[in-house]
């Protein structure tokens, strides 16, 4: 409760710092253009919002003294001004700082942390355009002018923050995951137009092979990001025994479009996974094999399917799609052949099913990456794009929220059954049959 009111005492009074800072920066910003005048505001936003952060540390902490009666949490005047390049261009900030003189105590600001030169969004946007095809040597020229400034963006400077990356990505993949556990995973093998050299030499695009998970409270989470070189069995194989030789238990079910390669891989390491194909590839490859003419009515039907309320009405608006479809039987034939793995999102709850329905959670991710055709003017690097990638995710995962009733994911792991997405209740019923088939 003491931090809640700190920040909204900390809010009030940046509110009320921001009337003078918008004045100061309109009197000095008089006869400036537009994007001067922005980044005039956003330094003196930045300030107020640094000093009312300090104004809330401090008064948050006033009660404690030394034996004299001194105050242990003072201000401690400012840090020399350093250049932040920020979405508004390059910023002058001057962080105030606080001597904290409490045994085992340090006051870090959370909006400009130590060191900070660039503002999480500068720094997401660097693997996004690499990811779309920009070379690491024309980052400079690109953002340059629109930041004010080419500091920080130089291909060595790219470089070098694309080997921390590279670093940081190496030792998450190592990390232990006995302490984790995933009720579901989606996974998706996602290519990016970054022109990389295979082994023979040839230029070939980047696969990646992306993992997602749900933990137990409902919170969405990286799993895995790996070059796949290709979506086959044995590079899908390598991905998912890693994960079990690093303690990963086996989920309750995995999402993914068609690929065969992942599906094959999965029943090699983790048997008992439920498989759901992904309904979006599913729609999305029937309507390929159908004519354009017959596209709104099939993409009408085949929401009906897996929409309705029950798995056996599900399988009743198939029927009724592969009979008004009778006449393109490859396109009838991707719903009816694999109907068993397109609705096994009903054997969990209802909350779950828009979730599990789809490998969304990685495609919206990529979705600005997906879109851009242009590649690289030449090869790229492999590590370097994986790196970028894992950056990309991990930025993201930060805004993933939490699946629909999130509480009901514990009982799929410990479980519970679930009919048509609704919890079955154990009777005595099943109990005495429980006791009897263990007697048998």
């Amino acid at each position: 409760m003491l931090r809640i009111a700190d920040d909204r005492d900390a809010a009030e009074q940046a509110v009320h710092d921001d009337k003078t800072c918008g004045h100061r920066a309109g009197v000095e910003g008089a006869g400036l253009g537009l994007d001067e005048l922005c980044r005039l505001a956003a330094r003196d936003m930045i300030a107020a919002a640094l000093e009312a952060e300090r104004r809330a540390y401090l008064d948050a902490h006033a009660a404690e003294t030394d034996e004299r009666g001194h105050r242990l949490v003072v201000g401690n005047g400012h840090a020399g001004e350093r250049e932040i390049t920020t979405a508004a261009g390059r910023v002058e900030v001057a962080a105030p700082r606080v001597d904290d003189r409490r045994e085992g105590h340090r006051y870090e600001s959370a909006i400009l942390p130590p060191y900070m030169r660039r503002s999480p969004k500068v720094t997401e946007v660097l693997p996004i355009l690499y990811l779309r095809g920009l070379s690491t040597g024309d980052f400079a020229p690109a953002l340059g002018e629109f930041f004010g400034s080419q500091d920080g963006l130089s291909a060595s400077t790219v470089q070098r923050l694309t080997e921390e990356w590279r670093v940081e990505h190496d030792d998450w993949s190592a990390r232990d995951l006995r302490k984790l556990d995933y009720v579901y995973v989606w996974a998706d093998g996602v290519y990016v137009n970054v022109r990389l050299p295979d082994a023979d030499g040839a230029q070939d695009r980047l696969c990646l092979l992306v993992i997602v998970g749900v933990r137990p409270d409902g919170r969405k989470e990286l799993v895995a990001v790996s070059d796949g070189h290709r979506e086959d069995t044995d590079s899908w194989a390598d991905v998912l025994r890693d994960l079990r030789d690093r303690g990963m238990t086996a989920p309750c079910l995995a999402v993914g479009d068609g690929a065969l390669g992942f599906w094959a891989a999965l029943r090699q390491v983790f048997p008992g996974t439920a498989e759901q194909r992904c309904w979006v590839h599913k729609v999305a490859n029937v309507v390929a094999a159908l004519p354009k003419r017959t596209h709104p009515q099939a993409k009408a039907a085949l929401r009906g399917i897996y929409t309705a309320d029950t798995r056996e009405a599900a399988i009743d608006a198939a029927a009724a799609f592969a009979d008004e479809f009778a006449k393109w039987p490859k396109a009838t034939a991707k719903i009816t052949g694999d109907l068993d793995v397109l609705l096994a999102f009903y054997d969990y709850p209802a909350e779950h099913h828009k979730h599990l329905r789809s490998s969304n959670a990685i495609e919206s991710t990529f979705a600005t990456v997906r879109l851009r055709q242009r590649v690289t003017k030449g090869p790229g690097c492999r590590d370097a794009g994986v790196a970028m990638a894992y950056k990309l995710l991990d930025a993201a995962q930060d805004r993933w929220r939490r699946i629909n009733a999130p509480e009901l994911a514990a009982l799929v792991r410990a479980g519970a059954t679930f009919i048509n997405g609704q919890l079955r209740e154990r009777d005595e019923t099943d109990e005495t049959t429980s006791l009897e088939e263990r007697a048998a």
